[in-house]
């Protein structure tokens, strides 16, 4: 997509105008069509002139970002980059739904690596997904909405936490275990998914594991000692690890 039409949607004046000149100064390729500053006036705006990309805001007063996709009934015609300036809380939110996602004040070279996905995202079926989840997770805010988005080479993956035994680090790759039987090679490396399930039941036990604390079949005692997971993989423990891992077990008990 040589030429890009984006409009920007942010209730805040400021915020439009700085994203503006970022975007003159860093995007040439990318032309505003509008800048809005409620769901309504992007619809309209939207309607007279399609766009490729939308930059937008998640929490405005009326209707929230969310009301706009949910206009389209989630199946966008357009690639969504959301904007905003939420917490940590919600930043993991918008990792784990494997969603774009601009932090405010926006970094320029997150904004080009952001473009430049969105120029070449194919509209797919799975965005769907993707912002059923993220919805869940920030307006709703439910951690007990247990999806985990996995970017692979080919695409995006949709797991249940639930189902995860082990995540393994291959390089800088991540292979993730399920119950299914089947393994998903992740694009990303194995911190990524440290930080994203650090909230659950999940502990990293050596430099390149983390398991499922749900999963243990048997942990057997040594220096750092082994777990043994329901898929019969038997995983080394780290001595720097086995402290917490024996207390978290403790803690499930």
């Amino acid at each position: 997509m040589e030429n890009i039409k984006a409009v920007i949607v942010d209730d805040e004046k400021n915020n439009r105008i700085t994203l503006n000149k970022l975007i003159e100064k860093f995007c040439p390729q990318v032309t505003i069509l509008a800048e809005c500053d409620s769901v309504d006036a992007a619809i309209s705006a939207i309607e007279k002139t399609p766009a490729d990309v939308v930059f937008l805001d998640v929490e405005m007063p009326g209707k929230n970002g969310f009301e706009l996709l949910a206009h389209y009934n989630y199946h966008c015609p357009f690639e969504v980059i959301f904007t905003t300036a939420y917490s940590h809380y919600a930043v993991k939110a918008f990792r784990l739904s494997a969603i774009d996602y601009l932090l405010k004040p926006v970094d320029p070279e997150e904004l080009i690596r952001a473009v430049h996905r969105a120029s070449i995202k194919k509209a797919e079926e799975i965005k769907n997904k993707q912002f059923e989840i993220l919805e869940h997770k920030i307006v709703n805010k439910e951690l007990s909405h247990k999806h985990l988005a996995i970017s692979t080479l080919e695409g995006i993956y949709f797991a249940t936490l639930e189902e995860i035994i082990h995540v393994d680090a291959d390089s800088s790759y991540t292979k993730i275990y399920l119950t299914s039987g089947d393994m998903i090679m992740s694009s990303k490396p194995l911190k990524h998914f440290e930080e994203l399930l650090e909230d659950y039941d999940f502990v990293r036990v050596h430099q390149s594991h983390i398991i499922n604390l749900q999963h243990i079949r048997k942990y057997i005692r040594g220096d750092g000692g082994q777990v043994v997971m329901t898929n019969g993989t038997e995983i080394e423990v780290s001595r720097r690890k086995k402290d917490d891992l024996l207390s978290r077990i403790s803690d499930t008990l």
